[in-house]
């Protein structure tokens, strides 16, 4: 009997993710043993056309990272997307966008600008910026075009599960694949870790505070953690209220409060909304200047609240258009 056909791909991230496939260690090998990989572009070499002559859904699953920035990682995404009977989002970036989505708050000619010509590093006295097109001695060469919105994957193409993290964790990586091969799956658009918030697996969970007054908000840096106290009590910001469990709570247990990265609970509708309308229902001030000083501790709120998720947050951007054609939002 075949082996069923797997593939991974890799579109806007850090790379992060490729590693969890690797950290798994041994137990790769299992995988390695009752599947047939058939795309892993970081670690394989493999051509474009060789996917296109794949039958459709000849692939039984493709675990794709990393958002949709690119025409070309568009391009993939449909690809992939018809070729396989699963599309797993795997990782934060494809499940809702992850740290690539905070270029959301830009447009894309000021990323442009400032990557090419405002970077204090950058050296680049004529403002040279990458040619879509270039022709010599009778060939050309293309690359792709940056879209004006980064976005989830499934905001281009339909999606079979998720799989949270930055990057997803050995542990659950293991159980995604288990599952998919065991196709013992739950209901299509499952996020396949444990549908509960991270303070349930949190060390301080004992500490946490039920009912809190803050009168100030401090940053990890700014403050000797207590290893053994809940980060909100600390007045520390933590996302662990708003984020689901199944890392481990890693972060917490090296003594740094919870960043997001595995997204909210499905009773969760924004994650970032959810945990700023708790800390800001119990500021202690009542009056704007208390309450913008209070606030003061927080200088960056999206990249607080938002870090993992502005691709798919309530929070929208207007689209660059041409001069003269308008706005519209996307």
């Amino acid at each position: 009997m075949p082996k069923p056909k797997v593939a991974f791909y890799w579109c806007a991230s850090c790379g992060g993710c490729e590693e969890t496939v690797v950290d798994l260690a041994e137990d790769i090998l299992g995988v390695v043993e009752q599947v047939d990989i058939v795309l892993w572009p970081v670690a394989m070499d493999f051509k474009y056309h060789h996917i296109h002559a794949m039958p459709d859904r000849s692939i039984y699953a493709t675990l794709l990272n990393g958002a949709i920035r690119s025409t070309e990682q568009e391009e993939m995404a449909h690809l992939l997307r018809r070729k396989s009977q699963y599309l797993i989002a795997y990782g934060s970036c494809a499940a809702t966008g992850g740290i690539p989505g905070l270029a959301n708050q830009f447009s894309r000619e000021h990323l442009m600008r400032f990557v090419y010509e405002e970077t204090p590093s950058m050296a680049n006295e004529g403002k040279v910026r990458p040619q879509r097109k270039f022709a010599e001695s009778g060939r050309e060469v293309q690359l792709p075009d940056l879209h004006h919105v980064v976005r989830a994957l499934d905001q281009v193409v339909d999606v079979d599960y998720y799989v949270p993290g930055c990057p997803p964790t050995p542990n659950i990586t293991r159980e995604a694949i288990g599952a998919l091969l065991s196709g013992k799956l739950p209901a299509k658009g499952t996020v396949l870790a444990p549908d509960t918030a991270l303070c349930s697996e949190c060390p301080r969970v004992s500490t946490k505070p039920t009912d809190v007054s803050f009168t100030a908000f401090k940053r990890p840096h700014e403050v000797q953690l207590d290893p053994a106290v809940c980060f909100l009590a600390q007045g520390v910001v933590c996302m662990g209220p708003a984020t689901r469990a199944g890392c481990g709570s890693q972060c917490p247990s090296g003594n740094m409060p919870c960043t997001g990265c595995f997204g909210g609970t499905t009773r969760v509708h924004d994650q970032g909304a959810k945990i700023l309308s708790s800390l800001c229902s119990n500021i202690a001030a009542k009056d704007e200047p208390g309450i913008r000083k209070t606030l003061e501790g927080i200088p960056d709120p999206v990249g607080t609240f938002y870090r993992y998720g502005l691709a798919k947050s309530l929070l929208r951007r207007k689209v660059d258009l041409p001069v003269g054609t308008g706005a519209a939002k996307e």
